[in-house]
């Protein structure tokens, strides 16, 4: 072990990952594990968009492209977000393909801090933000959301975690885990902070399409004097049934571009070519009547899953305003989210995500996928409630 770095050693696994790894394993071992793990969607992607990908190799489109993504990918997502966002983009200055958001987001830390620098993040918040900030050389620090507060932060709780090192706020909208989808007023809370103390704002927002209700997802980068300090980062792989494809974009000032242009070059020189053919097909038009239908689906899972959970002894759930998940209160029930996680597994071969895994303020919760399919999702829920009677 002696030359594994040491920040390596002090990185944690992903437990969304490692846990639907587990999954996997159990599986091919024979076992009828259901699983609410990762943030995966049971539909596989639209017909139409991985015939483009695959004509698209068999017509040779497999060789590097431009680091900074082929013209017409970045086109599409120069159109998609003045289709979809109200926001003007210049394909050639404020636009690069990434592979997918994680990708996205090293691009960005590596771009914006430097070692020491501070990065506001949400408590809980996705798995990958704090060991992502800590592998770039910055320090996460937490600024817990509240219950009480619908999971969103105050003024005075984001304001009262800014230091001299404070470098960036970090933030998901449409939330995970919580389902939070964030308004005009949550959003300028972050955008006062922001402007107030010279920060920039990285912005999570692969889940826009999964707004609940008369929700609507809006782009911070839209609101007052943010366009020049914001980094959108954005995805295919949620809305668009698209996860192992890898593939997404950031939107952002030009010479934010430019710096990330020269870390791709070195780092994964460019998202893969046929990829980037099928997410122009996703992108090009107004969604499909087929992508409709799934996200008026999603959208009935996850109220069903919350309602049904809310019937369950010692268990509560408040109903999500957006995203893929349940956010389970379990604190009732005297355990730990591990210790119930693995009960759950081991009893019941159901795998749902430790909220302790998304930070500290996360214990006592579990998160639960709710976009599995209609038969797991019964089969599911009804197992869980045998664990708690």
């Amino acid at each position: 072990m002696g030359f594994i770095s040491k920040k390596v050693l002090a990185t944690p696994p992903s437990a969304t990952v490692s846990i639907a790894d587990r999954v996997t394993e159990m599986r091919h071992q024979g076992l009828a594990v259901i699983d609410f793990s990762a943030g995966r969607a049971v539909e596989n992607t639209p017909e139409d968009i991985c015939q483009v990908a695959a004509q698209s190799m068999l017509d040779g489109d497999t060789h590097q492209t431009m680091a900074q993504g082929k013209h017409e990918y970045r086109e599409a997502c120069a159109a998609k977000l003045k289709r979809d966002n109200g926001i003007d983009a210049d394909p050639n200055k404020s636009i690069i393909a990434t592979m997918g958001i994680k990708q996205g987001l090293t691009l960005s830390l590596l771009a914006t801090i430097n070692p020491g620098d501070e990065v506001i993040v949400e408590d809980p918040c996705f798995v990958s933000y704090r060991p992502l900030i800590h592998l770039c050389g910055g320090i996460p620090v937490d600024v817990p959301l509240k219950r009480e507060n619908r999971y969103r932060w105050t003024q005075f709780d984001l304001e009262a975690a800014v230091t001299d090192r404070t470098k960036a706020i970090l933030f998901c909208s449409p939330h995970n885990p919580t389902g939070t989808v964030h308004t005009e007023k949550d959003l300028d809370i972050i955008s006062q902070v922001a402007q107030k103390y010279d920060l920039a704002v990285l912005s999570d927002e692969v889940y826009e399409r999964a707004t609940w209700g008369s929700r609507k997802h809006i782009c911070i980068a839209t609101r007052p004097g943010m366009k020049d300090r914001t980094i959108t980062l954005m995805g295919l792989t949620k809305s668009y049934a698209m996860g192992g494809w890898r593939i997404g974009f950031i939107y952002a000032p030009e010479e934010t571009i430019s710096a990330m242009l020269v870390i791709q070059q070195h780092l994964i020189t460019c998202a893969a070519s046929f990829t980037q053919t099928g997410a122009t097909k996703a992108l090009a038009d107004t969604p499909s009547s087929t992508l409709k239908s799934i996200w008026k689906d999603w959208e009935e899972r996850c109220l069903f899953a919350a309602s049904e959970i809310n019937t369950i002894p010692k268990l509560s759930c408040d109903t999500p305003e957006g995203g893929f998940y349940a956010w389970i209160d379990i604190s009732r029930t005297g355990e730990t989210s591990v210790e119930f996680g693995e009960r759950l597994l081991e009893e019941q071969q159901i795998a749902l995500i430790p909220g302790s895994a998304f930070g500290p303020n996360g214990e006592g919760f579990m998160r639960m996928t709710c976009v599995r399919s209609w038969d797991d999702l019964r089969i599911g829920l009804s197992r869980l409630k045998k664990c708690l009677i």
